[in-house]
C-alpha cells in the first residue's frame, strides 16, 4: 500500500497537479513535493493542497536525506525540464534533467523502504524521421537515435532507469512516454507555437501530431503512484490529427517556409521568449509522429476521456481561439489513412 509519496517537479503545472491528486487521496500519508522553486499560480497561491513541499535541488545529495528522512515508499519523477530557459541554458537543462536523474536514482538505491519508482519520458525518444514506422509500439527502435535536446536527455535518463531497475529488481519501475501534453493549464513550446499570431509550418510536409490532455495524463500518473504496473508504456490520446487541421481549427493563419527559414523564425521566438524550436521541434514539425498506447490502456483497463482531437480543441476553447470548424468527414478519412499510411510528406 502506498503511503509516503515523493514527486519531483511540483513547481511545473503537471507535477503540481500530480502532487495534489495523490495529496488528496485519504489512504496516502504523506505526499512531499520538492523542486527548486515553489508552484504557485497566476495570483501567487499555491496549488499542493496538503502536500508538503522541500525545496530541492536535485543535483545535490540533499535528495538522499529527504528520502530517507520521510521513509519515502513511492517515487514519482516528473522534473524533466523539456526546453532550455533563456538565463540558464542548454548545458544547465542537461545537468537538471540528466545529472538530477542519475542523483535521484542513486538515493532511490541506497533507501530501505522505496518499492515503486514512475517516471515520465516522452515519446521524442523514438525521433522523427521520414523513414519511422507509421505507429510506434513500445517495443520499435527509435526512428533515428537522439543527438541534442530533451529527446537525448529522455534517452539517457531511461537508460539509467533501466540499470536502476535491474540493480532494484525488488522495486517496481514504471516508465510512461508521454506525447505532448494540451489542457488549460499547459504551457508548453508547442502550445505556445499553436497561440503565435501567425503560424509557421515546413513547406511540403504536413505532421501527424498526438497529444494528451493534462487530465488523462495526471489520471495515469496518479494510477501508477497507487498501483504496480511495471514496464515502459506510451501515453496519448486517441487519434492523430495533421499540422493543418490543427492550424484551420485553430483560426490562425499559416505561411509555409523552407526548413531552414523554418529554424531561423524559431530563433527569432526563442530570442523573444515565445517558442524554443529546438532540432527535434523542427523534425516533428516536418515528419510528425504516431504511437500506440494499447498496452497501457490494456494495463490499466482504462481509457483516455480526451481523444487527441478534443484535447486539442479544449485548449484552444481555454485560449479563445478555437474557429467551431469540426473535422469534416473528408478530414476524419484522410486522418485514419495518415495514421495507418505513414510519413509526414506532402
Amino acid at each position: 500500500m502506498t503511503r509516503t509519496v515523493l514527486v519531483t517537479g511540483v513547481s511545473r503545472h503537471i507535477g503540481a497537479r500530480v502532487a495534489s491528486a495523490l495529496a488528496a487521496d485519504p489512504g496516502i500519508d504523506r505526499v512531499i513535493g520538492v523542486d527548486t522553486v515553489p508552484p504557485a499560480t497566476a495570483d501567487g497561491v499555491a496549488t499542493l493542497g496538503r502536500t508538503e513541499f522541500v525545496r530541492v535541488d536535485l543535483r545535490s545529495p540533499d535528495i538522499a536525506r529527504v528520502i530517507g528522512a520521510a521513509d519515502i515508499d513511492t517515487v514519482v519523477h516528473m522534473s524533466l525540464v523539456t526546453a532550455p530557459s533563456r538565463s540558464a541554458g542548454r548545458s544547465s537543462m542537461k545537468e537538471h534533467n540528466v545529472i538530477g536523474t542519475m542523483q535521484l536514482l542513486a538515493a532511490c538505491q541506497r533507501s530501505p523502504t522505496v518499492r515503486r519508482v514512475v517516471v515520465r519520458s516522452t515519446t521524442a525518444v523514438y525521433g522523427s524521421s521520414p523513414h519511422a514506422p507509421a505507429v510506434f509500439t513500445e517495443d520499435a527502435e527509435p526512428a533515428e537515435v537522439a543527438s541534442s535536446g530533451y529527446a537525448k536527455d529522455a534517452t539517457e535518463v531511461e537508460a539509467y532507469v533501466r540499470g536502476f531497475s535491474r540493480r532494484r529488481p525488488d522495486v517496481t519501475v514504471s516508465t510512461l512516454r508521454f506525447v505532448n501534453f494540451m489542457g488549460p493549464g499547459v504551457d508548453s513550446p508547442l502550445t505556445r507555437y499553436f497561440t503565435q499570431p501567425v503560424v509557421p509550418a515546413v513547406f511540403g510536409f504536413d505532421p501527424r501530431l498526438q497529444f494528451v490532455h493534462e487530465d488523462d495524463g495526471v489520471e495515469v500518473l496518479r494510477r501508477m503512484a497507487l498501483e504496480d504496473h511495471p514496464g515502459t508504456y506510451n501515453v496519448t490520446g486517441d487519434g492523430v490529427m495533421l499540422l493543418s487541421q490543427c492550424v484551420r481549427r485553430s483560426g490562425r493563419p499559416t505561411v509555409r517556409v523552407p526548413s531552414a527559414a523554418f529554424r531561423v523564425l524559431g530563433e527569432v521566438a526563442r530570442g523573444l521568449g515565445r517558442v524554443d524550436f529546438s532540432p527535434e521541434q523542427i523534425a516533428l514539425m516536418s515528419y510528425g509522429r504516431a504511437v500506440d498506447a494499447d498496452r497501457l490502456c490494456a494495463e490499466l483497463d482504462w481509457r483516455p476521456k480526451f481523444t487527441t482531437a478534443t484535447a486539442f480543441d479544449d485548449f484552444l476553447h481555454s485560449r479563445g481561439l478555437f474557429a467551431g470548424a469540426p473535422l469534416s468527414v473528408i478530414d476524419l478519412l484522410g486522418n485514419v489513412g495518415t495514421l495507418w499510411g505513414g510519413g509526414g510528406k506532402r
